[in-house]
């Protein structure tokens, strides 16, 4: 809490800095949650398992700070939380014991860069808004990934890299004009796992041989339909929450249909990785974050090969948005104890936004939300199952 005061306190400052000075401008949201979550699951030998009666009191603040420095340079910055404990998602802070649970703040993303006329620059951790472009989601999960040492698996419908990857990557962006669209690429830096030459059993380190994906993305318009086809590329061997060394590539394309005064968005992506030199984790070490790549404390050798889609339809009419995503992958990577398996899942998101109070200054808003997936692995030895709700309640101040 004093670290949050802290950087509360010095964002004032900064904000009245003198006029010599680029003006600061700070703005951000707070949200409360009540949070019910019901699970089952059955094994491939039919054993059911059903955990109804959890219930979560949730909380969290992000500030958001941009400046102006002239001639189109600027600079934006969100700080937040990026706990992930007790279960929860990284931002949210859970009650615990006693109120015993902390909650500080993080700088989560940074930019900055120059806007001009036809064009634009940036360099730092970028924001994805991958809640509304799922290309990372499928790229980084498209089989269940293991995102802690207690074995929580994440799915590709899950909107995992919102949740659990802090919705941003540090990357270089440019963008321009190009006929009647935009044209963006972004450099990702993915990863730092290359620490070491590269010999004759350590494949795939040396110089520059980190994790980098290469985004590249237009959008434009035709007719009244918004239309933004994109390329996620694995330049080199990257490191994933499943399977490591290793290089997909994904392709695909958003699509928004106005209807009135409603609209409908469009999304399907495909992605496809084959190395015959991939490894797969088999041990996590809990002291650390899911992000690092030295959670894999040691790993299997593995001929990764597998294959995937991921479609969704979305709806927004005033304050009602909801959507469905479909995310079906065929895994026929080889290695100790690795056998063909088919993933299918299914999600449902919808929420209602009640806006208690609306001004120029903020919003004061109450959401009820409704999360559904239905997971199944269908494997040699059978299939299994497992299923998630959750009902949410927000109350959210923006300002």
């Amino acid at each position: 809490m004093k670290k949050m005061l802290s950087l509360a306190a010095m964002f004032a400052v900064l904000s009245y800095a003198s006029p010599a000075s680029a003006e600061l401008k700070i703005g951000g949201d707070a949200s409360t949650r009540l949070r019910g979550e019901f699970n089952n699951s059955e094994t491939a030998a039919g054993v059911k398992t059903t955990n109804s009666d959890d219930l979560k009191f949730q909380y969290k603040v992000r500030l958001k700070a941009s400046a102006d420095l002239g001639d189109g340079y600027f600079f934006k910055t969100l700080v937040a939380n990026e706990e992930l404990v007790g279960g929860s998602s990284p931002g949210w802070a859970t009650v615990a014991g006693n109120n015993t649970e902390k909650f500080q703040l993080e700088v989560s993303n940074f930019y900055f860069g120059r806007n001009m006329d036809n064009s634009h620059y940036q360099v730092g951790r970028l924001p994805l808004n991958s809640l509304n472009n799922p290309i990372f989601d499928l790229t980084l999960y498209p089989v269940p990934g293991i995102i802690n040492s207690l074995g929580t698996k994440v799915y590709a419908v899950d909107v995992p890299v919102y949740q659990y990857n802090y919705d941003r990557v540090f990357g270089v962006n440019y963008g321009t004009k190009v006929g009647n669209g935009d044209l963006n690429a972004t450099l990702v830096v993915l990863d730092n796992n290359s620490i070491k030459e590269n010999t004759s059993v350590t494949t795939g380190n040396g110089l520059f041989n980190d994790g980098y994906l290469l985004h590249l993305t237009y959008k434009t318009n035709i007719g009244n339909v918004t239309v933004e086809p994109q390329a996620l590329i694995t330049l080199t061997d990257a490191q994933g929450p499943t399977y490591q060394k290793v290089s997909p590539n994904t392709f695909g394309a958003n699509a928004t249909i106005p209807a009135g005064k409603s609209k409908i968005g469009l999304s399907g992506f495909y992605t496809i990785c084959k190395d015959s030199k991939g490894t797969t984790a088999t041990t996590y070490d809990p002291t650390k974050t899911t992000q690092d790549n030295s959670t894999i404390s040691s790993s299997t050798p593995a001929n990764v090969d597998y294959n995937g889609y991921l479609f969704r339809v979305k709806g927004e009419s005033g304050p009602v948005t909801a959507w469905v995503d479909y995310n079906h992958t065929t895994d026929k990577s080889s290695g100790s104890g690795l056998t063909e398996k088919k993933y299918n899942n299914l999600f449902v998101w919808a929420q209602y936004n009640f806006k208690v109070h609306e001004s120029a200054t903020g919003t004061f808003s109450l959401i009820p939300t409704v999360r559904y997936r239905a997971s199944a692995q269908d494997a040699t030895d059978g299939t299994t199952r497992n299923n998630q709700l959750r009902t949410e309640l927000y109350a959210t101040v923006t300002f």
